[in-house]
This record gives structure tokens, sequence and C-alpha cells, in this order.
């Protein structure tokens, strides 16, 4: 399991009008190159009447598979300039369609090149982007009159609470990166009046800003 990735907050699409042609991109986030295809093909078929859908995507925790597809624009105007956008922001297990409907205004390759690399960024920027950070779950137990002082303290923080039970006592899940100095901090902060359960690693996901906006 990687520490770290960068990925799209959740599938989505938006669309830009450039003189007049319209360039509505599709966002997705995909396991598998059969996955990619996929869609790519869904959307051919929804938009059967457009002049192009091309295509980029990344796969793999280190962008092992990368593909584009001009799809009938002129060569390297399109696919591989919505996938530099995709590697510029470092994205993983991302693919993106951009589907053009010809407003009548040839836009040259200069022009095409930056209509289907701001289709992808603008859509980046309507959908957001978010970072997995590996985290361990931590489950925390402590006695009813301490809950607003350990909540305090994990807000000022930033601590994600993944859960929280109303028992006999209040547990709750929280999601850290270093356990040891974590357990200590709330120790000190509750005088010893807690205790503590270790879970599993998960991801956890937090926004960040688009690199190309």
């Amino acid at each position: 399991m990687i520490d770290t990735y960068l990925t799209i907050k959740e599938d989505g699409q938006s669309e830009i009008e450039i003189k007049k042609s319209r360039f509505i991109c599709s966002l997705k986030r995909i396991e598998t190159e059969e996955e990619a295809k996929d869609f790519i093909q869904a959307l051919k078929k929804e938009h059967w009447k457009a002049n192009h859908n091309c295509s980029a995507f990344v796969l793999g925790e280190k962008n092992d598979i990368q593909r584009s597809s001009d799809d009938g624009e002129p060569s390297g105007t399109a696919g591989v300039p919505m996938l530099e956008v995709l590697k510029k922001n470092e994205l993983i297990n991302v693919v993106a369609v951009v589907t053009r409907y010809f407003g009548g205004t040839k836009l040259g390759a200069g022009g095409l090149i930056r209509a289907y690399s701001s289709a992808v960024s603008h859509a980046l920027n309507e959908i957001g982007i978010v970072e997995g950070k590996l985290q361990k779950e931590v489950f925390v137990q402590v006695e009813y009159p301490l809950l607003g002082k350990l909540q305090h303290y994990l807000e000022q923080n930033q601590f994600y609470v993944k859960d929280t039970q109303f028992l006999e006592n209040i547990t709750l899940c929280v999601m850290v990166q270093n356990e040891e100095s974590f357990k200590q901090a709330v120790i000190d902060l509750l005088n010893g009046q807690v205790s503590f359960e270790d879970g599993e690693y998960s991801y956890v996901e937090i926004p960040v800003a688009n690199k190309t906006s």
C-alpha cells in the first residue's frame, strides 16, 4: 500500500464553450483498464452525435498504464494534452473523456490543445481533487464528562473521527498517522483517564487544490 495518492473527489462532469464548440469533460475513478475502456465506450454511445469523444487515463500506483486517444482530432491535439493535465496534477486511477460538439469555427492545433486541456482542468476544479493518506484506526475510549475536552483537541488538530459509539463509555474511532505520539498526547490531555485499541489501516481523503487552476 502506498502512503499517499491523489485522485478526483468523485465521478462527475463539467462543460465549457469555446467559439461555439461545446467541450463536455467526464471524469471517473477507475481500478482497471477494462473499466476505463467501458466508460469511454459508454460515453461514445451516449454522445453518438458528437464530433469527437477524446480520452485519456492513468492507472496504477505509479501510473504504470497511460493511454490517450484523439478520436479523429489532429494527432496530438486532444488525448495527449488531456493526459498531461492528469499527470501534472499527479492523479492516479482516473479516466477523462472530453466530448466535443463542433460549433462551426476551427480552432487550429494550438487552439485545440488549449481547449482540451482547459476542459479537463475546468472539470478538476468543479469536481475537486483529494489526497488519500494511509492512516491507522485508533479506538479511544473515555467517560462521558471527558468527551468535550477530547473532541476539542481532535478538532483543533484536524484529526478525522471515523465513528463514535455511545455505550457505557464513549468510543471514538480516530484516524492517525503517528499512533504513539497521538496516544501520548491524549493521555497527557486527559490525565491518563483513557484507554486505546488499535484498528486497521485505511485511507483518509482530504481536498487539495488543482495544480493547473
